[in-house]
């Protein structure tokens, strides 16, 4: 991996990440995506996600707040990037929880062509028939080993699969990145899982033809950022103003030093 000259890249070319993403938090990916270096634009209009994706570096679909013109957005938005190249990934928000939010991660597995799954581990297990509860939007069980579920989801449906928890897990049916960087302060406010997904994309639009090395570099980036925000922080309202600024105050020559 090589994360610092990653970001060095993101933040030289500025890419366009377009996200269709849910209201909850879309403030919340788009601050960590400028932050970060890149240019979010947050476009879920049918009428005009075709042209939008054009423009972008790399497209983020977000299943976290769904109806059926969002849904269609999606599927027609991620069809566009595949034709011109532009890498998706796919966080199937809640996967699990109901059997629309679970239909609907699996129709744009099916139509679209997606380059990184990421997910918490029961949304993962649930998209490929392992037993898992999810709550809400939050993994309680998925059981077993979460670097062979990232190997096993990655070779099943053909993509990146990276699984985030305590101890992140990144694959591509062969190889599995274990990353241990982060803090529990990340699983106390809401939007972080939806944050990493956005920082996912900004590295896929900095290093579009290696996703593992890109969706794994992204998680370092956001864990050591998430580590800078709590070591200056006095409980969850506080990390989360820092969490804006560590992204933005990452360092390309340092970053690669602090991986675990």
């Amino acid at each position: 991996m090589n994360a610092g000259e990653s970001l060095r890249l993101l933040r030289e070319r500025k890419p366009l990440v377009h996200q269709i993403t849910n209201y909850v938090v879309m403030n919340e990916t788009a601050n960590a995506t400028l932050a970060l270096g890149a240019l979010p634009v947050m476009a879920h209009a049918r009428e005009e996600v075709e042209e939008m994706v054009v423009l972008a570096g790399a497209l983020v679909l977000n299943i976290g707040t769904l109806s059926p013109h969002w849904v269609e957005a999606m599927i027609t938005a991620g069809r566009a990037a595949n034709t011109q190249d532009v890498p998706v990934v796919l966080d199937p928000v809640g996967a699990g929880a109901t059997s629309y939010r679970t239909e609907t991660a699996r129709r744009i597995l099916d139509e679209v062509e997606v380059a990184v799954l990421r997910g918490n581990a029961g949304e993962v297990a649930t998209l490929v028939g392992v037993d898992a509860e999810v709550r809400g939007v939050e993994s309680i069980d998925a059981g077993g080993d979460p670097g062979e579920l990232a190997r096993t989801a990655a070779g099943r449906l053909g993509l990146v699969a990276s699984v985030t928890g305590p101890v992140d897990h990144v694959s591509d049916g062969d190889t599995v990145v274990a990353i241990a960087n982060g803090h529990p302060l990340l699983a106390s406010i809401t939007g972080t899982g939806c944050m990493s997904s956005a920082v996912t994309g900004c590295f896929l639009a900095a290093k579009p033809e290696a996703p593992l090395e890109a969706a794994a570099e992204a998680l370092v980036a956001f864990g050591v950022a998430g580590e800078d925000a709590a070591a200056v922080a006095s409980g969850p309202g506080s990390f989360h103003v820092a969490l804006y600024d560590a992204l933005a105050a990452l360092d390309p020559d340092t970053l690669d030093g602090r991986i675990r």
